[in-house]
């Protein structure tokens, strides 16, 4: 199965993506996770306000597989969470990358994200595993 990894995107290796659009990131996960997890049955988001930190645990996902974290790919506060993923996670597989992304968040540092990995990075390191 081909799996996508958007170019706008920057990946970090516990598969989340962030899309960068001035200081607001979006923060989803990866096909490749979806693709992992198979049936998503739970998600735990932070709320509207709560402050999240890169590379903390800022949520997680149940799958009839397993519990996973979700790390945050930046430093920043939730400006907005996408609650209908949260009322019917199943439909993350649909479309992670445009209709499943889970949090929106204002970002203290923009450098931040320079060490997450390009699309091109992404993809090689999905497919060794």
């Amino acid at each position: 199965m081909d799996l996508e990894y958007p170019g706008d995107l920057k990946y970090l290796d516990t598969h989340e993506y962030v899309r960068l659009e001035g200081e607001i990131a979006t923060i989803g996960i990866t096909a490749f996770a979806v693709d992992q997890l198979g049936d998503v049955v739970f998600l735990e988001l932070p709320e509207v306000g709560d402050a999240v930190t890169k590379g903390e645990t800022l949520g997680n996902i149940e799958s009839v597989k397993a519990v996973e974290d979700l790390n945050s790919p930046v430093t920043g506060t939730v400006i907005e969470r996408n609650d209908p993923m949260i009322d019917s996670p199943e439909q993350l597989a649909q479309d992670p990358y445009g209709d499943g992304w889970l949090l929106k968040v204002r970002v203290s540092d923009l450098n931040e994200i320079d060490d997450a990995m390009t699309s091109e990075e992404y993809s090689t390191l999905v497919q060794g595993e």
